[in-house]
């Protein structure tokens, strides 16, 4: 779902032959770039959040499957603290775990 609005670009197999022969490969697809819309300081306070310490052991993935029962939603969350993986958060950050879901799929456009 998070790619549907990406530009899609194919390249040809020469300018990769070396690296891809005998694989059966005849194009390589890539995808844009993503621009993430992260929301603002006011628009953050559109929405409720749940506070979450951040632990070792913690993932966005798991804290998704707690709070939104998908854990394939845990790019929302990473979006909203503004932390693209895991290893940009540290034990005892503040992670805000913003709801109702739908509402934020909404505000950032799905």
């Amino acid at each position: 779902m998070r790619y549907l609005r990406q530009d899609v670009q194919t390249n040809v197999v020469r300018t990769y032959k070396k690296y891809l022969e005998g694989r059966g490969i005849d194009r390589i697809i890539h995808y844009s770039t993503v621009s993430f819309k992260y929301p603002t300081a006011k628009d953050a306070q559109n929405f409720e959040t749940i506070n979450h310490i951040w632990t070792t052991g913690d993932r966005f993935f798991k804290l998704a499957d707690r709070f939104y029962d998908d854990p394939t939603k845990w790019w929302v969350i990473a979006l909203f603290n503004q932390k693209p993986t895991e290893f940009h958060a540290k034990a005892g950050d503040i992670i805000y775990v913003p709801t109702p879901l739908e509402s934020v799929l909404y505000y950032l456009g799905y």
